[in-house]
């Protein structure tokens, strides 16, 4: 086995994304931290970690995506680096931003690459510049005459979003 990057890592979420993240970690020999919200006190995935952190009451808002309870948490955990696992925090640039202020590694891409990704527009643009194949497609449409002539160019079937 070799010796792990991290001696400790904070997931920032529950349920089953948090326990294969500590299966993970365990196969590794990296210690796990835990948090969770009065609803998920009894959760598996408390039981699960090596550690666990009460965040706050059972609303999301309050536990799960409170950027300072879970900097917070990390810390005084010691944990070096935050899994944020999928939904919640997981695709918000300013948690990436948080946890590089606070010293702590954000496992995930780049807040850029979020700030990106997380627009259609500029993906496309961005995909396209870096000679990435897409989809054919027109954007900003401005009437359905507009939209109509745009799939016409295209070819049938297409597909509208907003």
């Amino acid at each position: 086995m070799t010796k792990p990057t991290f001696r400790k890592i904070l997931v920032a979420n529950r349920g089953e994304i948090a326990l294969r993240v500590f299966k993970t970690c365990a196969e590794q020999g990296i210690s796990t931290v835990a948090v969770y919200s009065d609803a998920d006190r009894g959760g598996l995935h408390v039981a699960g970690a090596d550690e666990a952190v009460h965040l706050g009451g059972a609303a999301a808002s309050e536990s799960y995506l409170s950027i300072e309870k879970i900097i917070a948490a990390a810390r005084a955990t010691g944990a070096e680096a935050i899994h944020p696992g999928y939904g919640f925090l997981s695709e918000r640039a300013v948690f990436v931003d948080a946890c590089a202020s606070a010293g702590i590694v954000f496992i995930g891409p780049p807040a850029e690459a979020m700030n990106v990704m997380g627009d259609k527009v500029r993906a496309r643009k961005a995909m396209a510049a870096a000679g990435v194949p897409v989809v054919p497609g027109v954007n900003d449409l401005e009437s359905a005459e507009d939209a109509l002539a745009a799939a016409e160019s295209i070819g049938f079937p297409v597909m509208l979003k907003a």
